[in-house]
């Protein structure tokens, strides 16, 4: 089979990541998770105190850019890739509350934007990866042999989202989630800079009541069609 970029897109916490990481490892491909690149800048802002309330310090931030440097390496117990920021494992520390409610106006700035397309496409530029994320098959790759968009109805996505949070031992709140993922996908569909959108010759999946193992067969259909 040939190597193929594979883009796979959609609302936030719908599945994206799991399905990505599940096929890579499946089809030998390498996994980026576009998500943790945006989370990783959140975390380094919310650090570094250029938040104020909900207002960011955009100009310090922007001079701070060249600071930040994201990498990914796969962990040894899980076969996943884990998330680096700056060389520390960030990847519990990216996944709480606070990251997650502060990561949508970061992600809405041209410069972190840009930049984070910039180190996506390096690490894309072979062919051979799984990229999930918000505008992977409409801004990275828009040439991604293979295109998929993702959804589920917010209830559902912000029932996955809680019982994840609880499974890892970390506290949470549903109407709280619930909250969030609204307005994540208001902020994600209507921002000037990349918005969230399907791209034209995406396949659409809603997994609101699919099983992961459902999709993950329904995705490894899609792959095998294309690249074989």
């Amino acid at each position: 089979m040939k190597k193929i970029t594979i883009a796979i897109d959609g609302h936030s916490s719908c599945g994206k990541s799991t399905m990505a990481k599940t096929l890579a490892r499946q089809i030998g491909y390498v996994y980026v998770d576009t998500g943790a690149m945006y989370r990783s800048v959140t975390l380094f802002a919310l650090r570094k105190g250029f938040f104020h309330g909900d207002d960011i310090d955009v100009e310090s931030l922007q001079k701070a850019m060249p600071e930040i440097s994201i990498s990914f390496q796969v962990n040894g117990e899980t076969g996943l890739p884990d998330t680096y920021l700056n060389g520390e494992l960030v990847e519990k520390d990216i996944r709480g509350m606070e990251v997650s409610s502060h990561v949508s106006p970061i992600a809405t700035l041209g410069f972190v934007r840009e930049e984070m397309v910039r180190q996506q496409q390096a690490m894309g530029r072979e062919g051979g990866v799984v990229m999930d994320g918000r505008d992977i098959g409409t801004v990275v790759f828009p040439n991604a042999e293979l295109k998929i968009f993702v959804t589920a109805s917010a209830e559902v996505r912000a029932q996955r989202r809680y019982d994840e949070l609880k499974g890892k031992g970390m506290e949470a709140s549903y109407d709280e989630i619930l909250k969030n993922v609204q307005e994540r996908d208001y902020i994600d569909s209507h921002r000037e800079v990349s918005p969230l959108r399907q791209a034209d010759d995406a396949i659409l999946l809603d997994n609101s009541n699919m099983t992961i193992a459902e999709q993950q067969q329904w995705l490894m259909a899609q792959y095998e069609r294309v690249a074989g």
